[in-house]
This record gives structure tokens, C-alpha cells and sequence, in this order.
């Protein structure tokens, strides 16, 4: 089996941190089960001197997820890492991650200290969070800038003082990885005590080679690797966990490390985040993109018919993926769609499952096949319309021309009331919108507006995801329906819903 390597998770810290993200407590205590169901060994809830919210999120996290540790991530100043300790009071297993700047050019330009300065903070903090919890993780950020000499000379100070953990970030993704791996290597063998704590790395995807670095500080001596599920993160991510994970498990013959993660919970798990985030996976992302496992070419086709190694070096089984595709047509019954859904992980009520059901059978008379992502769309979708919503969507009328002004009529049910408007706009979408904005009452400013298709060909269901500022607060809406209208009319009233719970909560 070879050693063991720790999977940090920060994909609700340094992944919300995305452009456009921003979770619910719900949303990321839903995350948190979900890691923990994965196997994760370390969970970075969050950041709690940041908000209120992120305290509290921290804090349910610390206090409803069993089995991975949980981390609060705090600067190396007290208020941080007192806060910290108080997110993290009735944690079972909890870690308090404290760093500093360790680059001349950060502790000049934005610290505004010295390296004698660094080095007293670092004492300071790491002695003070120790007097909170005994697991303490020490990060020296921008450590592949720094001198390799302060860096051996500061998470010295933090060994000293009680660090059972020593995280060497690649900050901005600056290192090669030949040169971070020898970087690494001489910090392990250089530092004094150096055995008695575990080294670990944080890379970022600058340059596109966080997952490599990692792998290569694997290679000399790291034992912990800090990832996000589908790469995500601050400006271009960081190492994706999926690849990480399926690197060690199907390179174990030069590696000779394994992990804990529970690799069928993989697919799962990157859906989760991608449909929570809003963030989409590309279609060709190692592991977990919807082409991973599809083969076009008939000679690639040829291979796998005749042995599935000819062509995969990874069972799609492995990660969560079935090898067949699922295949539903307009006469397939009630029973067959309920335990198809069932299969697939989706137990809906009863209201709930006869609306998919009819929404299939529309779906079935529009596609010659029913896929499996077009199943868990439906389902998807019927799990949120199912949460209480204020205003819930009846019909849309839309008409536009060439040289006419598009316009649209929108019926709304609002305590078992009906509520219409009409309004016009630049397109249909926006005539929809427009009219959703005025039967509701509720302004808006649209941030993002995206639509993807959730199969292949044009026949294909389309899901709209709306990023929209209301109140002074992002909300994120989601739809799905052929009609591209429609799903954004559904989108639209989504993050209006949203808008109004975040204010009665």
C-alpha cells in the first residue's frame, strides 16, 4: 500500500473564494456531509474572522460533521485565531491553519514588516493557537518566492512552538515542478525536528501545474496535499483533488502512496459542488469532465468493445461512473422511472415524483433517448422546486419579430393567488425577466447569465444559471427546460425565491 498521504480539503475556504461563489450555511453543511461521506482526512470549513456567516457555517460544520478533522484557517494575529477557536469550540477533532507572508516582496509591500517582525508574529501565533487546540497547521504563503533560508529559519520558530503540521503553499503558482519538488526536499532535510511534524503543500494552478508540484513534493517526503474538487479557487484554482486522488491511486506502481478517499464518491461529489457553485466542469476535465470516459474515434471504439484497457488506464466504475449509459423512452412507465431515479440516488415525494414523471414523458416525446444527466436534471430540479418557495411559476407567454419589440406575459402563484404581468425588453429573455421583476415586486441587476446543455445534441435540455445582485447581495438561480426561456424564467424567480428566504432568515 506505501504510506499514507492526507487529503486537506479547502474547497469551502479557498474554493468559495471563486469569483461569483457564495454558499449558504445549508449549502456548505451539505458539502461538508459530502466530503466526509468521500473520505476526506481534513476539512477547511471556512475562514471564520472574515463574516458572521463564515463563523457560523464553521461552527455547524465543526459541530454536525463526524469523522474528518476540522480546520479554521486564520492570519497569524490574535483576533484570527481566537475566532477560530471559537467556530471550533465543540469540534471533536479540530485544527486551527495560521500563516503569514514569508516572501520579501509580501512581507515589504503588503505586511508592511520585517523578517525579525515575521518570525516574533509566528511565535506568538502558533503559541497562542496552540493554547486553544493541539492541532496546529503553520503555512509561510508565498514560499516558493521567499529565501530558502528564512523559510527553513521560520517554520522552524513554528515547529518550536507547537505546530504539528508544516503547509508549504506555491502561493501564485509561480514553481516548476523539478524545482518545487528539490525545493521541498532540501526544506525537509534542513529544518530541525523536522520528523516530528507533517509536511504538506498547497499549489495553485497559475501556470497549470499545481497538480504536478504536488505530486512531485509527494515524490520528497510530503504527506499531505491540500486540493479543492474540481480544481476550484482563487484566480485559476488549485490542484483538483478528482486528479490528485486518481494519480496515487493509478500510478501506485512509481508513487507507492495511497489514501483514504473513497473513489466512487468522486462523480458525486464534483456534481455536488458544480451545481451548488454554479461553477461548470469542462467538458474535457481530467477524471470528472463528461468526456473523460467517451470514446469518438471507431478505432478507440473498436478497442474498448473488444477490452476496456485498450484504451481506458481507469475504470469509470472507479470513480462513480457507470459504464452504460441509461436509456429511458416515451413508453417507459411510472415504475420503471421511479427506480431508474432510484438508482441513480434520487428519492422524491410522491407530488414531487409525479411532476418529474410528466416532465419526462414531455422530455420523452421531444428526444429519441433519455439520458442519465437528463434524469438527474429533472430530479434535480424538482428537489428544489419541492423547497417552499414564495413565488412559484405557473406559464410564460413570449412574442418578438423582426422590427418588433419582444414582450412577454408571466403567470405567477403566490399563496394559492394568481399574479400576471407584462413587460417588454431587448430580447425574449430579458422581456421574461422584466416581467418576473415587476409581478414580483423585487428589483434586480444581472451579474452573470449562463446557459449550458445537459446532453448532447439539439434536442437537449438546457440548464440557465442566473447570477443576480439583489439588496446589495449575490444570489445564484437555476432552471432547467428545453425552452431556453422558460429555464430562465425558472432561473430568474429561483434567485428571487432565494433573495426573500436569505431576508426572512
Amino acid at each position: 500500500m506505501g504510506k499514507n498521504i492526507i487529503i486537506f480539503d479547502t474547497t469551502l475556504r479557498d474554493g468559495e473564494q471563486s469569483p461569483g461563489i457564495s454558499l449558504n450555511i445549508q449549502d456548505k453543511l451539505e458539502i461538508a456531509m459530502q466530503l466526509a461521506r468521500l473520505g476526506v482526512d481534513v476539512i477547511e470549513a471556512g475562514f471564520p474572522i472574515t463574516s458572521e456567516g463564515d463563523f457560523k457555517a464553521v461552527k455547524t460544520i465543526a459541530e454536525e460533521v463526524e469523522g474528518p478533522v476540522i480546520c479554521g484557517l486564520s492570519r497569524a494575529v490574535r483576533k484570527d485565531i481566537e475566532r477560530a477557536g471559537d467556530a471550533l469550540r465543540n469540534c471533536k477533532k479540530p485544527r486551527i491553519h495560521t500563516f503569514i507572508n514569508s516572501s520579501d516582496v509580501q512581507i515589504k509591500h503588503q505586511l508592511k514588516k520585517t523578517r525579525k517582525e515575521v518570525l516574533q508574529m509566528t511565535e506568538e501565533a502558533v503559541k497562542l493557537a496552540k493554547s486553544i487546540c493541539n492541532d496546529i497547521e503553520f503555512s509561510a504563503m508565498d514560499a516558493t518566492r521567499a529565501d530558502i533560508n528564512f523559510i527553513y529559519e521560520l517554520v522552524g520558530v513554528a515547529i518550536e512552538n507547537g505546530a504539528t503540521t508544516i503547509n508549504i503553499p506555491d502561493t501564485v503558482g509561480y514553481s516548476m515542478p523539478w524545482e518545487f519538488g528539490e525545493f521541498i526536499a532540501s526544506i525537509i532535510k534542513n529544518v530541525k525536528r523536522s520528523r516530528e511534524v507533517v509536511w504538506s503543500v498547497h499549489c495553485h494552478n497559475d501556470l497549470g501545474l499545481s497538480v504536478a508540484n504536488s505530486i512531485c513534493a509527494v515524490k520528497n517526503g510530503v504527506t499531505q496535499v491540500e486540493c479543492t474538487i474540481n480544481g476550484i479557487g482563487e484566480r485559476a484554482g488549485n490542484a483538483a483533488m478528482e486528479e490528485l486522488v486518481m494519480i496515487m491511486d493509478t500510478r501506485k506502481d512509481i508513487l507507492n502512496v495511497s489514501t483514504k478517499i473513497k473513489t466512487a464518491e468522486i462523480m458525486k461529489t464534483s456534481q455536488l459542488i458544480s451545481r451548488l457553485t454554479g461553477y461548470q466542469v469542462q467538458p474535457n476535465k481530467a477524471i470528472v469532465g463528461m468526456n473523460a470516459f467517451a470514446h469518438t474515434s471507431g478505432i478507440h471504439q473498436d478497442g474498448v468493445l473488444k477490452e476496456r484497457t485498450t484504451f481506458e488506464i481507469m475504470n469509470p466504475q472507479k470513480i462513480g461512473l457507470k459504464e452504460s449509459k441509461l436509456i429511458l423512452g416515451k413508453t417507459s412507465g411510472r415504475h420503471a422511472f421511479s427506480k431508474h431515479l432510484g438508482e441513480l440516488g434520487y428519492f422524491l415525494n410522491e407530488e414531487s415524483l409525479e411532476r418529474a414523471f410528466v416532465r419526462f414523458k414531455d422530455l420523452a416525446d421531444k428526444k429519441v433517448e433519455i439520458t442519465e444527466n437528463d434524469l438527474e436534471a429533472i430530479a434535480q430540479d424538482e428537489k428544489r422546486i419541492s423547497q417552499k418557495e414564495t413565488f412559484v411559476f405557473e406559464s410564460i407567454e413570449t412574442s418578438s419579430g423582426t422590427g418588433k419589440i419582444p414582450q412577454a406575459s408571466i403567470k405567477l402563484k403566490k399563496d394559492d393567488k394568481i399574479i400576471s404581468a407584462k413587460a417588454d425588453g431587448d430580447g425574449q429573455v430579458d422581456a421574461v425577466c422584466n416581467a418576473i421583476s415587476r409581478a414580483t415586486g423585487i428589483k434586480t441587476k444581472l451579474l452573470v447569465y449562463n446557459v449550458s446543455s445537459i446532453t448532447s445534441g439539439l434536442d437537449s435540455q438546457g440548464e440557465v444559471t442566473i447570477h443576480l445582485e439583489i439588496g446589495g447581495k449575490r444570489i445564484i438561480g437555476r432552471g432547467v427546460s428545453t425552452d431556453i426561456i422558460e429555464a430562465s424564467a425558472k432561473a430568474y424567480l429561483n434567485a428571487i425565491n432565494k433573495s426573500i428566504q436569505l431576508k426572512e432568515k
